[in-house]
């Protein structure tokens, strides 16, 4: 009788955005394998550098206890200032992971909404009573955007567990490309396949879902997006243009 393959237990939590901050690696291996980013080697210090390969956009993992744990500033540009995002402990890794691989993105899709309140208000989240902001159906989420419409200023979006409550904040800054905060995958109701949460839960008002899950495609699933994203660079190859070939004479002249 041929050995049974071996499973692992992986969580499926709902609503995602409370499914704990995950494995950093989500977001640091693509970026140096699949993007080309470099980093630092700070051996005594419990801190990650990238920088993309134009040397524009910085993202640093540094545990602050009274602060965002990961920052991503990015310089001006011709036609765009210098911006920044940045995302508390507790965000989930495919959250962030959404921003940054619209970031790298050498031919972002068409059909990303210009607009980050479009997509949230089609799955029912409502304008928020005090200001322009959204709120979930759950009211555990919140998006706002600060400013006026005259003069826009930062995007916060924040997961909660009631008034002064809060598991973590992201931050975009005024001049952000607004592609970023429309990729965040807040709509989504779990956590991505086969990917077991390291940080853990937030145990109210989540629902977790256990089932088991073949080994090899857990243990596959980073490599499988670190290949996704690396085709996205992969030029494809140009198809020969044919020579022309002069035309063949009739053999029998007329």
């Amino acid at each position: 009788m041929p050995p049974t393959p071996e499973t692992v237990e992986v969580d499926f939590i709902a609503p995602r955005h409370l499914a704990g901050g995950g494995d950093p690696a989500w977001i640091t291996f693509p970026l140096h394998r699949a993007c080309g980013w470099s980093h630092g080697n700070y051996p005594l210090m419990p801190r990650v550098l990238l920088s993309s390969p134009d040397q524009k956009a910085l993202l640093r993992l540094e545990p602050d206890p009274n602060g965002q744990w990961w920052t991503l500033n990015h310089a001006a540009e011709q036609d765009r200032p210098a911006w920044y995002a940045s995302f508390g402990a507790r965000t989930p890794v495919e959250l962030i992971a959404a921003a940054t691989d619209t970031l790298t993105d050498p031919a972002p899709p068409a059909g990303v909404p210009a607009d980050p309140y479009e997509p949230l208000q089609q799955i029912g989240w409502s304008p928020a009573a005090a200001d322009n902001g959204l709120v979930s159906p759950d009211g555990t989420a919140y998006l706002q955007r600060l400013g006026s419409a005259e003069e826009p200023d930062a995007w916060f979006v924040t997961a909660t567990l009631g008034p002064d409550r809060p598991v973590w904040q992201a931050r975009f800054g005024a001049h952000a490309p607004a592609r970023l905060v429309a990729a965040s995958p807040l709509r989504s109701p779990i956590r991505s396949p086969y990917r077991a949460s390291t940080a853990g839960a937030v145990s109210r008002p989540t629902t977790r879902r256990t089932t088991a899950v073949l080994a090899v495609y857990v243990a596959g699933a980073l490599e499988e997006r670190v290949h996704s994203l690396a085709a996205r660079h992969a030029a494809p190859p140009t198809s020969p243009v044919p020579s022309r070939q002069p035309p063949a004479k009739n053999s029998r002249s007329r």
